[in-house]
């Protein structure tokens, strides 16, 4: 299924207790002012605030839940997943790592609990769908009809490529292979010494390879 342009091109609002406070008011003011520090107009020297991470980045966290292997139906509930521990976590964020990096950490803990989920309540709910890239639909090719159809196949052949690496390579191959990460960023993210984020790269580039020759060998058969 692909959706409008006007559907992605931008993110959705947000919702819940991640819903910006009314003008002239701080987010967690009232009872939970005790509880939560209120998040009022940024200060320079802090990270930004919740709504306006998520408007920078929804898109990122869209995409990465997608490859790593979250189902079509979970994708909406995961980014809201995502920016909730971001609402209850930013102000642990000190700046060590990339907020780019810090938030692929949450990205990749939700993503792998939304598939332990998928996975007992059934495989069926794991099923991919090609839904378009939410950073491609405001791009010059968005009002391309042929260039949109192509982008779509292009997108559902990498989840059913993608599909075929375990969890663990698959993990590792799309932070270094689609998001350009270094070793030692994943290493930090999945939690593991860089020599096994080399060992599972070089697997999961096999892997995938010989899953590309498998996919162009059905569609070579196809069309004799």
């Amino acid at each position: 299924m692909v959706t409008s342009s006007a559907a992605r091109a931008r993110p959705p609002p947000l919702a819940g207790p991640l819903a910006a406070p009314p003008a002239g008011s701080c987010a967690g003011a009232g009872d939970r002012a005790a509880a939560e520090p209120p998040a009022c107009a940024p200060d320079p020297a802090h990270p930004p605030g919740v709504e306006a991470l998520y408007d920078e980045h929804f898109a990122f966290v869209w995409r990465s839940l997608r490859r790593l292997g979250v189902a079509d139906a979970a994708i909406d509930d995961a980014v809201q997943d995502v920016f909730l521990v971001v609402h209850r976590r930013l102000a642990e964020f000190e700046g060590r790592s990339s907020m780019k990096t810090w938030l692929f950490g949450i990205v990749l803990r939700v993503a792998r609990a939304h598939r332990r989920n998928a996975l007992r309540r059934g495989a069926s709910e794991l099923a991919v769908e090609a839904r378009e890239d939410p950073e491609a639909v405001a791009g010059p090719e968005a009002d391309q009809p042929d260039a949109r159809t192509e982008q779509a196949e292009a997108v559902r052949i990498l989840y059913e490529l993608l599909d075929e690496l375990d969890e663990e390579k698959r993990e590792v191959f799309v932070l270094a292979e689609l998001e350009q990460m270094t070793a030692p960023a994943i290493a930090e993210v999945a939690g593991i010494n860089v020599n096994t984020v080399y060992s599972r790269l070089r697997a999961a580039r096999h892997d995938f390879e010989q899953a590309v020759l498998r996919h162009r060998a059905r569609g070579t058969w196809r069309c004799k």
